[in-house]
């Protein structure tokens, strides 16, 4: 790239960084939490789409019911309701001589939850470098920058040679991917895809699988038929927790290492998320419970499949119930609540990564960490369309929890590199 053009590109970011912030306090103060089976999406698209209209793209503005296909893609979650939740798509033809490109993005939010919050949770307050909201981080301020480029590409009067797709997507949360898989049908493919994820301003080419297991303990319980001499949920559950060392430590054994993670002291984590017996408080009763539930959640390596998986799973868990069979004299029930999600990658030398690496150096003065990111995600729908993927974005944090923030100059930062990579992959035409 030239450098006059470079220093164009770069000289818009820094002299609109205020539009960059504008972009995501309006985004996290319209509310687009996904609440499986339903979400609350379609405001904050209609806005996305409002945007793209006075650039002068035409978004695609879709229900996913009406994408052929979808319904019976081996991918495809049923159990969702998609009224009133749109997906956005939007292309710029370029001249024909440059490779096409893909920015995408999910623009559903978890919930705001029960946290208490010390900042309006949609307020888009800024503090110093950081501003505050939900999906601030995850991931309105990747939305927002493409939205930039796409801004800034028309201010700037600049054509490219090569198609570039925008994209908006729903209910990527808690697991689903089927607004992702739907634009992939509907048409929106390329030469390569930027997914804007807070990657901490590395280039992530590859993300964990992820299984979630609800796992339902049952016993007799109250006060006065328990004598201690019979095995209660609470004997369950310590027994279940002092064997799950074991499980963690088998996964680290046997799953396949992949290079991308090579450098994480745990590239294959298993841990609890939710232990429930029952409501809190004065107002219950005192008295051992009869039911304890139990969220595990697992991650994989690419290359692992959902056979393999649960069948380790399963021999661990039967293991463990046969070797405390008075502690469980009935087998605990094991459901799967959110769907199968696989690990998936593309090489560390794709001339995608290679480029973005280019790209981002100039801008970060060092080379970007090529790395696996830490959890699943969408990305492996482009893989297995045969499209080359990776994860960029900025850093932030309190991703899920409340008072989740993203720190301002890295989206600066990593809009910078975003917006000479498209410049660079597309193409500028004469």
């Amino acid at each position: 790239m030239h450098p006059d053009l470079q220093q164009r590109l770069t000289g818009h970011v820094d002299s609109n960084q205020h539009r960059l912030t504008e972009l995501i306090a309006a985004l996290v103060s319209r509310p687009s939490e996904n609440t499986p089976p339903i979400g609350q999406e379609g405001p904050c698209q209609q806005f996305v789409a409002s945007i793209l209209r006075t650039a002068g793209w035409g978004p695609d503005v879709y229900e996913l019911t009406a994408v052929p296909g979808l319904q019976e893609h081996p991918v495809f979650e049923a159990g969702r309701d998609y009224t009133g939740r749109p997906n956005i798509g939007a292309r710029k033809k370029g001249s024909g001589s440059g490779r096409s490109l893909i920015l995408s993005g999910h623009i559903d939010t978890v919930p705001r939850g029960t946290q208490p919050w010390t900042r309006d949770a949609f307020g888009g307050q800024v503090e110093g470098n950081m501003l505050y909201g939900r999906g601030s981080n995850d991931m309105k301020a990747g939305v927002a920058m493409n939205l930039f480029i796409v801004e800034a590409l028309e201010q700037l009067k600049l054509r490219l040679a090569g198609d570039l797709i925008f994209e908006t997507v729903v209910d990527e949360e808690f697991g689903g991917v089927n607004g992702t898989l739907a634009g992939r049908l509907r048409g929106y493919t390329a030469h390569a895809a930027v997914i804007s994820e807070p990657s901490f301003l590395r280039i992530c080419a590859a993300q964990r699988g992820g299984r979630t297991a609800h796992i339902t303990f049952s016993a007799k319980g109250g006060i006065l038929n328990y004598d201690g001499a019979t095995a209660g949920v609470v004997d369950q559950l310590t027994c279940f927790l002092a064997e799950l060392r074991g499980f963690s430590d088998q996964r680290r054994r046997t799953a396949p290492p992949h290079p991308l993670y090579s450098g994480t002291t745990d590239p294959v984590p298993v841990g609890i998320t939710k232990i429930f017996t029952g409501p809190w408080g004065t107002s219950e009763p005192i008295s051992t419970p009869d039911e304890c539930k139990v969220e595990l959640y697992w991650q994989l390596m690419p290359g692992e499949t959902q056979a393999d998986a649960e069948r380790e799973f399963f021999a661990w868990f039967d293991s463990m119930l046969a070797s405390a069979p008075q502690t469980f004299p009935a087998r605990p029930v094991v459901e799967f609540p959110i769907r199968w999600l696989p690990g998936s990658a593309i090489l560390a030398s794709d001339p995608l990564v290679t480029a973005l690496s280019t790209c981002a150096e100039s801008v970060l003065k060092q080379a970007p960490p090529v790395v696996g990111i830490e959890g699943p995600c969408d990305m492996f729908v482009f893989h297995q369309f045969g499209i080359p993927a990776v994860l960029w974005g900025p850093r932030g944090g309190n991703t899920h929890a409340a008072d989740e923030y993203v720190e301002l100059d890295s989206v600066v930062a990593a809009t910078k590199a975003l917006l000479l990579f498209v410049c660079h992959w597309c193409g500028v035409a004469e």
